[in-house]
């Protein structure tokens, strides 16, 4: 159907958008005969079209519109003054309330290494690695990977704790974020 007219067309002619749509809606056309048995439905196909025919011809007008738009100069905005409305951190603010509960993951490193898989490979039980802290020196105190404190181990009924010796400023975290 629609080949033996693409092969008349040769590349340097313009796209007809009615006639795309014509060709469109006559495709959809005669696939809603075979597939229902009839061609009944011919009302819908041409408003199809005809919907089709018009976004091309609004395309093809968006297409010269954006030309005039490169030529306008850039213009400066004037941004208001951000103010430091020095709310404090409490259960007292709503906002703040919906994600109180959301749960974290906290962490405690006492060191790391460096070492080529060659030697990963040859560990076995007993094996030591040796880690970039001092004995003494205080673990970092991580949550979701990000640093927040230091602190020294603790024994609190049978179980590991930490006492948080050192905290990191709010500034500093936040920092680290980015």
């Amino acid at each position: 159907m629609s080949d033996d007219k693409d092969q008349d067309q040769s590349p340097e002619e313009e796209l007809d958008p009615q006639k795309l749509a014509d060709e469109v809606a006559g495709g959809i056309e005669e696939a809603s005969a075979e597939a229902d048995g009839d061609a009944g439905d011919g009302e819908d196909d041409q408003a199809l079209a005809d919907e089709w025919a018009a976004a091309m011809e609004e395309a093809g007008e968006e297409e010269g519109a954006g030309d005039d738009a490169a030529d306008d100069p850039i213009k400066q905005v004037e941004l208001d003054e951000l103010q430091d409305e020095g709310q404090p951190v409490g259960g007292d603010n709503p906002e703040l309330e919906v994600i109180l509960d959301i749960p974290v993951r906290i962490s405690m490193e006492v060191g790391a290494t460096k070492i080529p898989i060659r030697n990963l490979l040859q560990l076995n039980q007993g094996s030591v690695v040796e880690l970039d802290r001092l004995a003494g020196e205080p673990l970092d105190v991580l949550v979701n990977g990000t640093l927040i404190a230091h602190g020294e181990v603790v024994m609190v009924n049978d179980k590991f704790g930490i006492r948080l010796t050192d905290v990191v400023s709010q500034s500093e975290r936040i920092h680290r974020l980015r």
